[in-house]
């Protein structure tokens, strides 16, 4: 069996860019508080990786965010509230993403070393095409342009349904899906990968599990990083994941030990009772 990786479609912020994923983290925090309704930061990190409208649903459904809405409205929230406030994320989410544009640490690199090997970069994200254009324009400026970008309004439904993923794979004209990989920060991500029929890698550290930026990551001691770390790692596998990295800056050993499996005939979402330190054992 060859073990060529025919493509790797990559979640943007969180996996590829705004190390904790904390664009959205205001976006969705303004959008609320000009409603009066005061968001915490965790009930907005639970659902990272949806459609944004799936995520504001998910927001209101939370018995707690629904009290507060009915308190600070005087009604229950309806389908035309979400509308009124997707309308206003959108404008606020491009705000956000002009200041949370920056590549994590290893991106670049590991997109050349997939491209050197023939491999075809996808991406997904939660995004409408209508917040993409200032984020898509950030990382080309430092040298990242996949070469197929879906957004959540590409398809009927976005993650956890693969629909996106299937998207960018026909798009990139690349199969068979046992020979590629899904990257994503998120839970929902790493679902619509299994979901897809790939190979799916989580990162651990630098999305929205953990939510830190990279100096607040960084300025944590040991302990609580170890802790944060095996915290995210436990959900990603849980969800699916068939490895789990750190940050996008170690994918190539992840991608080196998926072509080992391919080469002993392995499949996505059957991994063998040997095991490395970044996978699900």
């Amino acid at each position: 069996m060859t073990t060529d990786i025919r493509a790797v479609v990559f979640d943007w912020a969180g996996t590829m860019v705004d190390f904790g994923s904390r664009a959205p983290i205001g976006a969705f925090a303004q959008a609320f508080a000009e409603r009066g309704v005061d968001l915490h930061e965790h009930e907005i990190l639970a659902d990272m990786g949806r459609a944004k409208r799936e995520h504001i649903v998910r927001l209101l459904e939370r018995p707690e965010v629904a009290e507060r809405w009915r308190m600070c409205t005087g009604s229950r929230w309806t389908s035309l509230d979400v509308d009124q406030l997707m309308i206003r994320l959108e404008p606020l989410m491009r705000s956000s993403i002009e200041m949370h544009g920056q590549l994590i640490p290893g991106a670049c690199e590991s997109v050349e070393a997939l491209r050197s090997a023939g491999t075809k970069i996808g991406s997904t994200t939660g995004y409408t095409q209508a917040m993409m254009p200032p984020l898509i324009r950030a990382a080309a400026d430092q040298g990242y342009v996949p070469d197929a970008v879906f957004c959540s309004d590409d398809a009927p439904l976005g993650r956890p349904a693969p629909f996106l993923i299937w998207k960018a794979l026909l798009s990139l004209e690349r199969w068979p899906i046992r020979q590629c990989v899904v990257v994503d920060d998120t839970c929902t991500g790493v679902e619509a990968g299994r979901a897809a029929g790939a190979w799916t890698v989580g990162c651990a550290i630098s999305g929205a599990l953990v939510g830190l930026t990279q100096s607040d990551w960084e300025a944590l001691d040991g302990s609580e990083k170890s802790r944060r770390f095996y915290a995210s790692r436990a959900a990603l596998e849980a969800s699916g994941a068939d490895f789990v990295i750190e940050t996008v800056a170690q994918l190539p050993a992840a991608i080196a030990e998926i072509r080992n499996r391919l080469l002993d005939g392995g499949m996505p979402g059957l991994p063998p009772a040997s095991s490395i330190v970044m996978e699900k054992s």
